[in-house]
């Protein structure tokens, strides 16, 4: 059961965006796994794609894509990543984005394509462009629950939020979806997101602050270390809000948008890592007293990577050897471990890189206990600070993913 997490109720519509499901019985024939977004001609659209170098078809082509036209449509399917498909997966991925630009009248290079799920199958193309119609026919401005759940693989719950600022006196509404249980890490982590508002945002500005949402937000999560083939973050503005658009990072509405967006991306990332695959425990951690913010999150990452330690908050074991030879490994500049202190919640584990005066094992694990742990590092070397959400790692997650295929 994911940790703290419920699937929300009730997503806003965002004007100007519609979205429809359908089944294609790709993986599973019990729910929709084709999701297609509609948005209006105005719209201006933002996108982040994964870094590894092993780009999934779908990827490839939404790149050229958004060179050459802005984008009227997304296509998503949950099943099969058209990842490793060489040549044809490129193909099936134009068929169906033809399908869909058929369907709504808009250009083919207007529609962009998404894929999830098992690497290196093809996609059941026929099955999915017959679904299109469906789809189409399925397009509703109420539909983001419906949609963040088409669009789920091993999640457990769909993953969404609304949220409403104001901006040049016009109320706006910001609605995002996102999907992602494992093969989650930073440089887009493994995931899927889409938000869209009825903002009015020029594209470059709306692509710069894409960019700064997701480096404190998608960038702080991780699962299990791994990056993706397929993942990506689209962010559409429609402009049907009608306020005075914002055409610069000096405008005095972009802050308050910025801090909404934020809002939004931050839900959905921590709503990733509580659903992580097979965790018990949602681990916020915390570096302090850094020369660096990479030194911060070098210290972060280090410990929410480390087997033992995720491994040590599974059986909710205050092992603090384990975070000390983490914090030690880290790589962080100018450490002194004899500098170095810890606290899990409000214990105090480590003082001056030993065991703390006060610190005992039943505290220790009564700390541990919690569900929703927050480890504290105090690195004491200098005023910069980061921080990043993790899970434990539980034998759940191995059965997962031993049987991911079966």
């Amino acid at each position: 059961m994911p940790v703290g997490l419920r699937a929300p109720e009730t997503l806003l519509p965002v004007s100007g965006v519609r979205w429809g499901t359908a089944c294609a019985a790709i993986r599973q024939s019990k729910r929709d796994d084709v999701a297609l977004l509609e948005c209006i001609p105005e719209t201006r659209v933002a996108a982040v794609f994964t870094r590894n170098r092993f780009v999934a078809a779908p990827i490839q082509l939404a790149r050229v894509h958004l060179e050459v036209q802005s984008p009227r449509a997304l296509v998503v399917n949950s099943g099969v990543a058209n990842a490793g498909t060489g040549e044809a997966g490129y193909h099936d991925a134009e068929r169906i984005c033809q399908a869909v630009a058929k369907q709504i009248n808009v250009a083919t290079e207007q529609v962009l394509p998404f894929s999830t799920g098992v690497i290196g199958e093809r996609l059941p193309v026929d099955r999915i462009v017959a679904r299109v119609r469906q789809c189409g026919e399925r397009l509703r401005a109420d539909g983001w629950l419906h949609a963040a759940r088409a669009i789920m693989t091993t999640d457990t719950v769909p993953k969404g939020v609304s949220v409403q600022t104001v901006l040049g006196g016009k109320t706006v509404t910001i609605t995002g979806v996102a999907k992602g249980a494992g093969m989650i890490c930073p440089n887009m982590a493994t995931m899927l997101a889409y938000i869209a508002t009825d903002a009015s945002v020029v594209q470059s500005v709306l692509q710069t602050c894409l960019e700064h949402v997701i480096a404190q937000s998608f960038h702080r999560i991780t699962v299990d270390g791994d990056t993706s083939t397929n993942d990506a973050c689209v962010l559409l503005a429609t402009g049907a809000a009608r306020q005075s658009s914002i055409t610069t990072l000096d405008h005095p509405d972009y802050p308050a948008f910025t801090q909404a967006l934020t809002s939004v991306a931050n839900t959905l990332a921590q709503a990733i890592v509580r659903d992580a695959e097979g965790a018990t425990k949602f681990v916020e951690i915390a570096v302090t007293g850094g020369t660096t913010e990479a030194d911060c999150l070098r210290v972060a990452y280090t410990i929410a990577h480390s087997p033992l330690v995720k491994t040590a908050f599974y059986a909710s074991d205050p092992n603090w050897g384990r975070l000390l030879a983490a914090v030690g490994r880290s790589g962080a500049s100018n450490l002194d471990i004899s500098k170095v202190s810890i606290r899990i919640n409000n214990q105090s584990i480590v003082t001056g890189g030993e065991v703390a005066p006060t610190y005992t094992e039943a505290l220790g694990q009564s700390a541990m206990a919690d569900e929703e742990l927050l480890v504290s590092v105090d690195l004491g070397a200098g005023d910069e600070q980061a921080a990043i959400w993790t899970c434990d790692l539980s034998n759940e997650y191995v059965r997962i993913n031993a049987e991911y295929r079966t």
